[in-house]
């Protein structure tokens, strides 16, 4: 049986109507593999932006708890520079600080 982790799909975007606007949407989820983790943050950005073209509610999190919470209208996502990897919480314990409290 394959291994699932928690991984973070980073997927840069750029405002159609202002191209210098940048920024990136993030996807996290389960999933087995890098590659796994772009098809299914891809198929969930797919499936919301299906239902927001069709005027309904954007699915929420899926059962693999992969999902889409919004959209960005104006925006285009640049799915062939997106890059996956394991996700690190910033604020976990385990995480290194450079700073004394």
């Amino acid at each position: 049986m394959p291994r699932t982790e928690f991984y973070e799909v980073d997927v840069p975007i750029h405002d159609t109507t202002n191209p210098a606007r940048k920024g990136v949407h993030v996807f996290t989820g389960v999933a087995d593999s890098p590659a796994a983790a772009l098809r299914r943050a891809h198929e969930v950005y797919d499936a919301a932006l299906a239902a927001h073209t069709a005027g309904l509610e954007i699915p929420g999190k899926q059962p693999d708890s992969w999902g889409a919470r919004g959209l960005r209208p104006g925006w285009q996502m640049e799915w062939p520079a997106a890059t996956a990897g394991l996700w690190r919480n910033p604020v976990s314990w385990t995480t290194r600080s450079d700073f004394a409290l």
